[in-house]
Order: structure tokens, then C-alpha cells, then sequence
């Protein structure tokens, strides 16, 4: 049984599940924060070059995930790839190639926001590629793969997997929420009513494309905060790093023949917040 200092006691469509409190929450996700700048700062000094792909069902909670991983990173060393509609010249070239252009250099980690994988997915799904091209992926993929590991590149793939109902209850909640409306594409739109094409679609990518050198990782997502902490906790479990993070460095005194001089005029931006106690 669950801490019931740690968890509450939830329903959820007829189940009853452990829910992690909010408070406890943050402190286990910094702790594992801190433990992706070490991560970082070892992939730096060690020159490994890392790609950790984010596949799942729409809204099943990837983004944040990703943004709970970028935080505290440097954006020089951790950043995200999330590529757009391929222009009318990329889909001449070899479906690949796009991606290989974002792949990490020696120190760095790319997250996709999704991936070549939109071929496994969205695009046969949604008719936008043919039986041809996307049997064509589905047999070249792993090899595609095999290549990127063999050039060095560690490569992970997590899938976020959530009930037809959660899903539906994030819909509805970004519909109702302006501040969320962004998140509902007309893509959104189109894809909701597809969930055993999508489903049938994801068994058939598994099939084909998890291979010993690198395995797809089902995430639970139905509750975001558990889904990340397990991500992020999962992550780091595939490295053996150290702590390379820099020593912490002792700074001379400031010097003292300078002030910085005040700045008034008509240019100085308006204090709405905070300022000078009457």
C-alpha cells in the first residue's frame, strides 16, 4: 500500500489508484532535476551524443515531460527538435534526411517532439503517405536506426501511452481552458474519432521497430505527474554517469573604483510591480 502521506486515494473510470500529492511531487522531481544536470554535464565532458525520442496519443502529456527535462539544462548542450510540416522539398529527399540534420553533435542530446516515427502514426492514419512509402519505413527504419547506434549515438525511444477516457477529458479541458486552446489543433479534430486506427497503428510500429538496440518504452500517462517522474527516473537509468558538474568556483572581490550610475528618463520601464517602499 501506498504512503498516504505521499499519495491520495483516487477514483479514476471505476479504479482506485494512488495519486502522488503536489508536495511531494516537487521534491522528488527536483531531486531528479539536479540529477539531469549531472547526466548533462557528463554527456559534455564525455563527448556521448544522445537522441531520446517522445512518441504517444495526442495529449497524452509528451510536451510537459520534455519541459520538465529542459528546465534546469542548458539549451547549448539539451535541446528540442520539433519538426514542422516538411515543405514541398523535403518531401523529395530521402524521409530521413530532415532528421538527420537535427541529430546531436559529440556533447549534446536532442529531444524530438516527435519523429520519423510520424510515419508510423499520423501520416497512414491521416492518408498522408502512401501503402508504398510507409512500407518502405516500416522495413528501413531499424536499419536506419542500427546505423545512428552504430555511429555512436545512444538512442531511446519512450511511447506515452493513455486511456481513451483521459484523453478525452484532456480534450474537453483544453476546448474549455483559452489558456489551453492552443494545444487543440485541427489535426486534434480530425484524429479524435481514429482511436482503433491509431491503435491498430502503434501495435504494428511496435511489431516492426522494436529491436534490441533499441526497445520502445511504454509510458503510463493518465496521471501526468507520475507519468514524468517515471519518465525522467527511467531516463536516467540508462546511463552510468558521474557528477561532472563543475566545481564551484571562488570569486575574486568586486572591484570598487566603479559605480554603475542610476538610469532615469522617459525610456525607464514602468514599475506596475514592486519599487521603492513609501
Amino acid at each position: 500500500m501506498a504512503n498516504s502521506k505521499k499519495y491520495n486515494l483516487i477514483e479514476i473510470d471505476g479504479r482506485q489508484v494512488w495519486k502522488i500529492k503536489n508536495k511531494y511531487y516537487e521534491k522528488e522531481l527536483v531531486k531528479l532535476q539536479y540529477e539531469l544536470v549531472k547526466l548533462q554535464a557528463w554527456v559534455k565532458k564525455e563527448a556521448k551524443k544522445v537522441v531520446v525520442i517522445f512518441e504517444g496519443r495526442d495529449a497524452a502529456g509528451k510536451g510537459g515531460v520534455i519541459k520538465r527535462i529542459t528546465t534546469p539544462l542548458n539549451p547549448r548542450v539539451c535541446r528540442v527538435e520539433a519538426l514542422p510540416v516538411p515543405t514541398d522539398k523535403e518531401k523529395s529527399q530521402w524521409f530521413f534526411q530532415r532528421y538527420v540534420a537535427k541529430l546531436p553533435a559529440a556533447g549534446e542530446i536532442v529531444l524530438f517532439d516527435r519523429s520519423w516515427y510520424n510515419r508510423a502514426g499520423v501520416e497512414p492514419v491521416m492518408g498522408f503517405c502512401t501503402k508504398g512509402q510507409y512500407n518502405e519505413f516500416m522495413r528501413t527504419c531499424p536499419d536506419f536506426e542500427r546505423m545512428l547506434i552504430g555511429s555512436d549515438i545512444k538512442l531511446i525511444k519512450y511511447y506515452f501511452n493513455i486511456s481513451d477516457e483521459e484523453q478525452e477529458r484532456r480534450f474537453q479541458d483544453r476546448i474549455n481552458n483559452p489558456m489551453k486552446r492552443w494545444k487543440f489543433s485541427p489535426m486534434d479534430v480530425k484524429s479524435r474519432d481514429k482511436w482503433v486506427e491509431y491503435s491498430k497503428a502503434a501495435e504494428t510500429m511496435f511489431e516492426k521497430t522494436d529491436i534490441p538496440e533499441a526497445p520502445w518504452h511504454i509510458v503510463n500517462a493518465d496521471i501526468k505527474k507520475h507519468a514524468r517522474l517515471n519518465c525522467i527516473t527511467h531516463l536516467l537509468k540508462q546511463f552510468q554517469y558521474e557528477d561532472a558538474i563543475p566545481k564551484k568556483i571562488d570569486l575574486k572581490p568586486r572591484r570598487e573604483d566603479y559605480k554603475t550610475p542610476s538610469f532615469d528618463g522617459p525610456h525607464i520601464v514602468e514599475e506596475v510591480y514592486g519599487g521603492e517602499a513609501l
